[in-house]
């Protein structure tokens, strides 16, 4: 026997046993000098007339609704009511055809005058816990099912709404590197046209850093998130490239540990902060500058501070739509309020931190 006929005849023996301990209750209640051994034949009986009519009722009532789901409300109802007085109707008169025939073929055990006396009550008690219980589990499951259809649809829009949040994300966020990535490779390609004519070996050995920075500006767009170890391998790749253009006027120094490697941070998000330095705080200086970049964890963040020895800016100067501002973009459209981006200023050294989740 599958599960769902067990549980469906299981539920059914306890609705038609619950029926049955009603007028054993009443009679007990009604009359105080009903003994025991009544009482017990009372319930039998009782419980033969609940039992056949609650069975009938699960096989009859199903089908109907189906045919008057889609009519009103008070059409349904008066459809459903109409098969419980006619479910508990045949149901009685099963019941009670059975309790003749054994009556005859037992020799007349049961006093048939006093039982036939009392089956238009009988009939009537079973019209009337047929219809208490039959609507009230009709309403149970009508409202059941209407909060199952609100929870679905509300699942459905709440999919729909992170669904089209997340496309927009993603959209933004090829936007803001389409943006960046343009400008980052021009500016390479820049500083490698200037060292063609004076070493064509070097020119070329920083034409494959270039490669390797152009397939990893390609395979950015694939995901949000890169590993800091790919990172910093593009901001070195990048400042070996602008080292060759601006000569002893760079120095710089990338430290991060081991266990750190593995850390996420958006692509090109470091390397758009040390391209910063270069063009607002070395390239300017004729005496040039020093670049250090340095990464560590605390409390659950990633902290990457790109420090200069140039003049020094507020982050909110930063022209819209360039470098800054569009990290700033990237920044909120991934992690929201939990990735900070800020300046600091402490001596001759200016410090922009990228801080986000760990």
């Amino acid at each position: 026997m599958k599960s769902g006929t067990a549980k469906r005849i299981l539920a059914n023996l306890g609705i038609s046993t619950s029926a049955a301990l009603i007028t054993p209750v009443f009679a007990s209640l009604l009359q105080a000098e009903v003994n025991a051994r009544a009482l017990v034949t009372i319930l039998v009986i009782s419980a033969l007339y609940a039992n056949a009519i609650t069975f009938l009722a699960d096989w009859v009532c199903p089908p109907i609704y189906p045919r008057v789901q889609k009519r009103s409300a008070a059409v349904q109802w008066t459809v459903l009511i109409l098969a419980l007085i006619a479910v508990s109707t045949v149901g009685w008169a099963a019941v009670t055809l059975v309790f003749l025939v054994i009556n005859v073929a037992a020799g007349g055990f049961i006093p048939w005058a006093n039982f036939r006396a009392d089956l238009p009550k009988i009939l009537g008690l079973c019209i009337f816990i047929t219809l208490a219980f039959g609507l009230v589990i009709a309403a149970y499951d009508r409202l059941r099912g209407r909060l199952s259809a609100a929870e679905l649809k509300l699942r459905t829009e709440e999919l729909e709404r992170e669904r089209a949040i997340k496309l927009a994300t993603e959209a933004r966020l090829m936007s803001l590197q389409a943006r960046v990535h343009p400008h980052f490779l021009f500016n390479t390609l820049n500083s490698i046209s200037s060292l063609i004519p004076a070493d064509p070996e070097r020119a070329e050995r920083l034409i494959e850093r270039m490669a390797a920075l152009l397939r990893f500006s390609l395979d950015s767009h694939c995901g949000g998130l890169v590993p800091l170890e790919q990172e910093l391998k593009v901001v070195r790749d990048y400042l070996e490239i602008e080292k060759a253009r601006l000569g002893r006027r760079l120095l710089y120094r990338v430290e991060s540990g081991d266990q750190l490697a593995d850390l996420t941070v958006p692509p090109l998000s470091v390397q758009t902060l040390v391209e910063n330095s270069i063009k607002y705080a070395i390239a300017p200086s004729r005496e040039g500058g020093e670049i250090r970049v340095q990464a560590d964890r605390k409390n659950g963040y990633l902290r990457v501070n790109v420090t200069d020895t140039g003049p020094g800016f507020a982050l909110e100067s930063a022209p819209p739509g360039h470098g800054l501002d569009n990290l700033k973009a990237q920044l909120a459209a991934l992690f929201g309020n939990a990735a900070e981006l800020t300046v600091t200023r402490s001596g001759t050294w200016t410090t922009v931190s990228l801080k986000v989740p760990a």
